[in-house]
């Protein structure tokens, strides 16, 4: 597969993300629908910069899941268990948040070359 298409393919992950916060969401569909046309390379642009302030480095998830407001958020026996997935995350190696938004967001920042 073409990289320009993964990124197309994430980028439509991303989108589909019930995790996706709405600025990702708005950023990553204005880039779909601008494909193909002049405004293309602006939208990848703005596309990749909210992307690298949203996509979520695994420590940062683990201390709110960990926190009250996790706790708050998503009920104690949730919180547990993303609590339990992110440990397992950081031991095997992982580096950002598993949800599906962070998860198709990082495949497109590695590529994001073919955004800029």
């Amino acid at each position: 597969m073409e990289k320009r298409d993964l990124v197309i393919e994430n980028v439509k992950a991303v989108i589909a993300a019930p995790s996706c916060c709405p600025e990702l969401k708005e950023a990553a569909q204005h880039y779909l629908n601008v494909l193909n046309t002049a405004k293309e390379k602006k939208a990848g642009q703005k596309l990749v910069a909210e992307l690298e302030e949203d996509v979520q480095a695994i420590e940062t998830v683990l201390a709110f899941f960990s926190s009250p407001a996790g706790a708050k958020t998503f009920g104690a026996e949730t919180a547990a268990a993303l609590i339990k997935q992110a440990k397992k995350v950081i031991a095997d190696g992982g580096k950002y948040c598993f949800c599906p938004a962070c998860t198709a967001g990082k495949k497109i920042l590695d590529l994001k070359e073919t955004l800029l």
